[in-house]
């Protein structure tokens, strides 16, 4: 199969795109092929004003250049790639944006939001993060929230979310849900990696499993740096296709400017005890840098590499199409309309 064509005739998605908060890196992913990404518009802890100010940041540099999309609905999507532009597609890592007001779903929907992370990491409003010891499950407040999201047609993802607060909102939700960013925990136990049944609940609503390239949910550090490879990133894939199906698997490879080569290391490090300082992180979850992604795809630029990876795994070129965009475009149909 040549691989240059199926990944520059493709639909590539990348879910989730934190290295976009830094815009000069939306180059990187067009040279990459990426018809649409993700950047994190806001987090765990933003208010609904820092959130509003990232949406106008962007709504400005989406205007203001003829390359870039607003994407918010599936075919908008089909439209950037049709045209040669890239679509951008507003994700939130958690629902600090909303406080407890039910009613800035609807006001940041219609700014374009799309797609929700229930928690990150700990515990809030909502539910239980991963790396919380006692996971309670979803609260009154996070299932209202679930339900006012499936009204507003915008993604639930359970991605950094805890075991029961996932399986409570995967139980509920009536539109397909999602794992953004998540690695299996069949392939590598780590409390950011999610069970067999978690990818199957998502899976069973409609929705599917984003594997990420961030190395330590690949491999173990072992006392090092995790260094893993393409193949270490593609047997998460192959686990996941083999227990939910073809149609149920994509990527959010969730590049972030806190990886080499976006950072030197001692800006790395300080992002890091930051994020341990504040609890987003615990050193046995996530190690500390230097971090490497699999150099096969080190940069969003060499993503052919993972067309190649998967050709070389022995995926057919439609099931390439389906991991590489065509999953998640199904699920931004089935979620937002066309």
């Amino acid at each position: 199969m040549d691989a240059e064509r199926i990944h520059r005739d493709a639909v590539i998605v990348d879910a989730v795109a934190p290295l976009l908060d830094k815009k000069r890196y939306v180059e990187s992913y067009k040279v990459g092929g990426v018809t649409c990404a993700a950047p994190t518009v806001a987090g765990e802890t933003d208010s609904p004003a820092l959130a509003l100010k990232a949406i106008g940041s962007w709504l400005h540099s989406i205007r203001s250049r003829k390359d870039l999309k607003l994407v918010q609905k599936a075919s908008d999507i089909e439209a950037a790639k049709r045209d040669g532009q890239m679509g951008i597609l507003f994700h939130f890592q958690g629902t600090g944006p909303f406080e407890t007001d039910l009613n800035l779903v609807e006001a940041f929907q219609a700014l374009g939001v799309r797609m929700v992370q229930l928690t990150y990491n700990r515990k809030d409003y909502v539910g239980d993060g991963c790396e919380e010891e006692i996971d309670g499950g979803l609260s009154r407040f996070g299932k209202a929230l679930v339900r006012r999201l499936n009204e507003n047609r915008v993604i639930v993802d359970c991605t950094h979310t805890g075991y029961k607060t996932t399986m409570d909102a995967l139980s509920l939700t009536t539109r397909p849900a999602v794992f953004s960013h998540s690695n299996s925990a069949a392939v590598f136990p780590s409390k950011r990696n999610i069970q067999d049944d978690q990818a199957k609940a998502a899976a069973a609503t409609g929705g599917l499993v984003g594997v990420t390239a961030v190395p330590w949910f690949i491999v173990p550090a072992n006392g090092g740096a995790a260094r893993p490879s393409l193949d270490d990133l593609i047997a998460h894939i192959d686990h996941f296709v083999s227990l939910v199906g073809i149609d149920h698997v994509g990527l959010g490879l969730d590049y972030w400017w806190g990886t080499l080569p976006f950072s030197d290391l001692e800006a790395a490090m300080s992002d890091w005890e930051q994020a341990v300082s504040k609890g987003f992180y615990t050193p046995e979850v996530y190690p500390p840098p230097p971090h490497y992604n699999p150099p096969e795809i080190e940069t969003p630029e060499m993503l052919l590499g993972m067309t190649e990876g998967l050709i070389r795994r022995g995926y057919k070129e439609n099931d390439v199409r389906k991991i590489l965009g065509l999953n998640w475009l199904r699920v931004f149909r089935e979620v937002w309309g066309e």
